[in-house]
C-alpha cells in the first residue's frame, strides 16, 4: 500500500460530457494516483471538499496505448479513475466555483 497523503491521491477531475450527466445522480468523476486505494480516494475526497460524505467509490484501471512514430512504438501513461458517489445529504462539489 502506498504511503500517499491525501492531497497526493485526487489528481484532477475528470470533465467528459458523461461525467458530468453523471453529476445529477451526485457521481463524481476524478483521476487519481495509480497505487490509491479506494478508501484513500473516499478519505481525500472527504477531507478535501467540506460537508462531503461518500457513500461508494468505483475504481477504473486504464492501460496506456500503444502509439507509434515511424517505426518506433511506444506507450502512453497508464491512469486511473475513481466514480465517487455522494450520500442523499451531501453536499454537492462544485468544481467550477473560481471560473
Amino acid at each position: 500500500m502506498a504511503d500517499l497523503k491525501y492531497y497526493d491521491v485526487i489528481l484532477k477531475p475528470v470533465i467528459t460530457e458523461k461525467s458530468m450527466n453523471q453529476m445529477a445522480d451526485k457521481k463524481y468523476t476524478f483521476l487519481v494516483h495509480p497505487s490509491a486505494t479506494r478508501t484513500q480516494v473516499k478519505d481525500a475526497v472527504e477531507k478535501m471538499f467540506e460537508g462531503v460524505k461518500v457513500e461508494k467509490v468505483n475504481t477504473i484501471n486504464q492501460d496506456g496505448k500503444t502509439r507509434r512514430r515511424g517505426m518506433t512504438f511506444g506507450k502512453t501513461a497508464k491512469t486511473k479513475k475513481a466514480i465517487v458517489k455522494l450520500t442523499a445529504e451531501s453536499k454537492d462539489i462544485d468544481f467550477f466555483e473560481g471560473m
